[in-house]
């Protein structure tokens, strides 16, 4: 077949490093900005193309870290690939320059280089240079040509063409003929510069003395080396047909759309036999060296002449067919004559433009700047003029934008500030758009994540926080929960509770209230009691985990919920000798007479220190009542003879709470003739009987005298007291000297309140002023209570009063203090009590004298 036919891979080889040798080392040559190298076909893996780096002007050291690429479409192979190492371009496989440049002249490659960080795009050109790798070859062997006998001299015999896959002087050059005395060879240059040969007659033929002749034509390539392919032909001689086939002309041209259907005419052939008969019926085909695309893509109709479509035309692989078409009579020594056709295909805009997307950084911070690059798209439409023209848009209502780089390449950038809580991902949808008629289009969508960045304070839900909290809760128990949001995600969104730092009451926030740093749960560390706090605020934080942190306040407001702890402390009458009080009642008394007041104080509030009272026994029901509301004991009716003398009475004080607490105090009434003018309940004075009995008149005059002397006596204290006390309020600027207000300093006060106490004082006989007395009992520090004793009645006034300055150390009167309570028998204490419910206005006359106030001599008490 041929002589190089045969040649090993070595053999390629040494012909591909001899051509690098004398062509000299491919030197980058900028085209239209851009670099353009040349490397011959058929090179072995690993060959040196270009040093990349060094024509870039890239740092070899940092390819790698930039991700140094080629960049080329899914699914084409690779020939060429870049060292990171060196930068250097190397062939990564066998180039087959008629392998990929089908349609012949100049075989490029194109190559799209990207970097990034930053992000540049680089476009080089390698030529794929054709070595003599092929040789040329015969579509057959042994090739029959029938020559009439009768053919004149100088007949021409077109030849079938050898084919070469070579370019340029590697293809068909020339051919030759073997010596012989009948013909001689001459070749033929086409349009398209190939080559073609034809036999020339140049002996006479005579069948009868040599029926067949025999010659060895040869196709010689114009490479280094030269490379041959040899075919056969068996001339036979035949009898005279002396006339040919014809032509209309020598060459057609026809234009088809590229989307012709199987089927189309191509066009019709006409050929003329002046013969008649057989010699004069025309047969239309392919020449023998019509490729095999061509057989593939076209039909001859043997008899009609006709060209028909037979495959699908594609404008993008060849614009251009010829085709070689002979036509021969059916006669003996039939001689075939060629015209050719010429079919250019008209395109059509049937390729839909490609979108690819070569580089995407995402996600995107939500703080990029505008004109930040997120990918490099590039689109290709393989149709051509105004159908491969493409326009690349994206959407109107995203923020981004394509930008033009270089020819079909395009990157798309931001084109404003991005805020991942609005919108956390954006699907963006690329079009792509030839401009052909119609227009076809190609839609990519992209899906770009936006990361978050810590640009958002958490908020509460609530601007303020009020939670109601029943007193004598259990320690730990949980009270309330805040929340608060924050619209940015993971590490930014996780947030974290604390309390801040302050005081109530003089102690740390820490030791009444605590919170869960996760959950926002917060707990009370203590148990509240209304009577103390009856509210506080505490400001709770909440920061984020992101950097830098940022943090929200929110103000917490805690009301304590009163709860009936506190039974009624019954403050009148006082009790004598702890057990029980005493009254003296004249039997005179008639009906709805006031023989005193049950007066009680409640420390809780509301509902729960709303007191009403009842007569719990009696020794006779039908002789005295209590009003439920004010606590005045009346007679129902008058005293009768067979009635005792002694009456003992119990009262009930019941608060309004759920459940009810109560207290009881116990009287004991002695029905008398004539009532006495001293406190004959408190007294602690007693006359002889038989004195009492038999002069009237002298005990009411040493009780006069008495009282007297008592009230000259106790003014002239009290002025002293008086005096004390303003000239050292004045020094101290606080409360009340120690003199006149003994708190009991250094005393702690019980928290179970005041319980009921037995006071007997009895001043001297015929005095006429009160007798007050400072108490201390159990509540905030530094309060006390003070016991009044008015001469108008033989009862007891007792008040609360405001805290006052303890007295010092040095200040204290151990004689005065002994004299003041030794009277006094206190086995229980109370709470300051409630003043948010007032008595009704029948009790508020007999109850005046008990309220509290800073340290004063205003009373109110048992009144008979």
């Amino acid at each position: 077949m041929g002589t190089g036919a045969g040649s090993g891979q070595g053999q390629l080889f040494l012909r591909s490093l001899l051509f690098l040798l004398l062509a000299g080392p491919p030197a980058p040559r900028p085209v239209g900005g851009q670099l353009r190298y040349a490397v011959p076909e058929e090179l072995e893996h690993g060959a040196f193309v270009a040093n990349l780096g060094e024509d870039l002007g890239l740092d070899v050291s940092t390819l790698s870290a930039r991700r140094f690429r080629i960049v080329s479409r899914a699914g084409a192979r690779q020939h060429l690939e870049v060292n990171l190492e060196n930068g250097i371009l190397f062939v990564n496989e066998r180039i087959d320059r008629e392998e990929v440049c089908e349609a012949g002249g100049t075989c490029l490659l194109h190559l799209q280089l990207l970097v990034e960080s930053p992000l540049e795009l680089y476009r080089v050109e390698v030529e794929v240079l054709d070595i003599n790798d092929h040789a040329p070859t015969f579509p057959w062997q042994e090739y029959v040509l029938e020559v009439a006998e009768s053919a004149v001299l100088g007949a021409r015999f077109p030849l079938e063409s050898a084919q070469d896959p070579d370019m340029g002087t590697n293809s068909v050059h020339t051919y030759r003929l073997s010596p012989n005395s009948f013909f001689s060879l001459e070749v033929q240059t086409r349009s398209d510069a190939s080559k073609f040969a034809e036999l020339v007659l140049e002996r006479a033929l005579d069948r009868e003395q040599q029926r067949t002749h025999r010659v060895l034509l040869t196709a010689l390539d114009g490479g280094v080396p030269e490379r041959s392919g040899t075919a056969h032909i068996l001339v036979t001689v035949l009898d005279a047909n002396d006339n040919v086939p014809a032509f209309d002309q020598s060459s057609y041209g026809v234009s088809l759309p590229e989307d012709a259907p199987a089927g189309t005419l191509v066009i019709q052939l006409n050929a003329t036999d002046l013969d008649e008969g057989p010699n004069g019926e025309i047969e239309y085909s392919f020449s023998g060296h019509a490729p095999p695309r061509i057989r593939e893509l076209f039909h001859i109709e043997p008899r009609s002449g006709q060209v028909l479509l037979k495959g699908p035309l594609d404008y993008e692989r060849a614009n251009l067919h010829e085709l070689y078409v002979q036509a021969k009579d059916r006669g003996p020594s039939a001689v075939a004559v060629h015209c050719r056709v010429l079919v250019h295909l008209l395109d059509v805009n049937d390729n839909a433009p490609e979108v690819t997307l070569t580089s995407v950084s995402t996600p995107v911070l939500e703080d990029a700047p505008p004109g930040t690059v997120i990918a490099v798209i590039s689109v290709l439409d393989r149709d051509s003029g105004d159908n491969g023209h493409v326009i690349c848009e994206v959407s109107p209502d995203v923020p981004f934008e394509l930008r033009s780089s270089f020819h079909n390449y395009y990157t798309l950038v931001t084109t404003q500030a991005l805020d991942r809580e609005v919108v956390p991902e954006y699907n963006v949808s690329i079009t792509a758009r030839d401009m052909g008629s119609p227009a076809l289009l190609t839609r990519s969508t992209l899906t770009i994540l936006v990361s978050d960045v810590n640009d958002n304070a958490p908020r509460f839900l609530q601007p303020s926080y009020s939670v109601y909290v029943m007193e004598n809760n259990a320690p730990g128990a949980s009270i309330c929960s805040v929340s608060a949001l924050d619209p940015d995600c993971q590490q930014n969104a996780y947030l974290s509770y604390s309390i801040a730092d302050g005081h109530i009451h003089g102690m740390p926030v820490g030791t009444y209230v605590s919170i869960n740093s996760d959950s926002g749960h917060m707990y009370a560390l203590r148990s509240l009691d209304y009577e103390q706090i009856r509210s506080f605020q505490i400001h709770v934080q909440a920061q984020d985990a992101g950097f830098p942190p940022l943090s929200a306040n929110v103000t917490v407001h805690i009301f304590v919920l009163d709860q009936n702890d506190n039974a009624p402390v019954i403050i009148s009458p006082m009790l004598r000798n702890g057990s029980m009080a005493t009254e003296l009642v004249p039997r005179s008394a008639g009906p709805g007479y006031l023989v005193g007041t049950v007066s009680a104080v409640d420390a809780d509030a509301g509902l729960n220190s709303r007191l009403s009272y009842q007569l719990l026994q009696a020794t006779d029901f039908t002789l005295f009542s209590v009003a439920p509301d004010t606590g005045e004991l009346r007679t129902l009716r008058s005293f009768l003879e067979q009635d005792a003398t002694r009456q003992q009475l119990v009262v009930q004080v019941r608060d309004g709470g759920q459940p009810a607490l109560s207290a009881t105090v116990s009287l004991l009434l002695s029905v008398v003739e004539t009532m006495p003018q001293t406190l004959s309940d408190f007294s602690e004075f007693s006359l002889p009987p038989e004195a009492s009995s038999s002069s009237p008149l002298t005990l009411y005059l040493l009780v006069s005298l008495g009282s007297i002397s008592f009230t000259f006596l106790l003014a002239i204290l009290i002025l002293t007291a008086i005096r004390c006390r303003g000239e050292r309020c004045s020094r101290q600027g606080d409360g009340c000297s120690p003199p006149l207000c003994h708190c009991c300093p250094g005393s702690r006060p019980s928290p179970e309140g005041l319980k009921t106490s037995n006071l007997t004082v009895q001043p001297p006989a015929g005095t006429m002023a009160a007798t007050c007395l400072d108490i201390p009992v159990g509540g905030p520090p530094g309060y006390c209570y003070k016991v009044c004793l008015g001469p108008e009645s033989a009862q007891s006034d007792f008040m609360f009063l405001k805290p006052c300055s303890p007295p010092r150390n040095n200040e204290k009167d151990p004689g005065k203090q002994s004299q003041l309570v030794q009277h006094l028998r206190v086995s229980k204490q109370i709470k300051q009590p409630n003043m948010d419910w007032l008595p009704p206005s029948t009790q508020r006359p007999a109850l005046k004298r008990y309220q509290i106030r800073h340290c004063g001599n205003r009373g109110s008490g048992w009144k008979g």
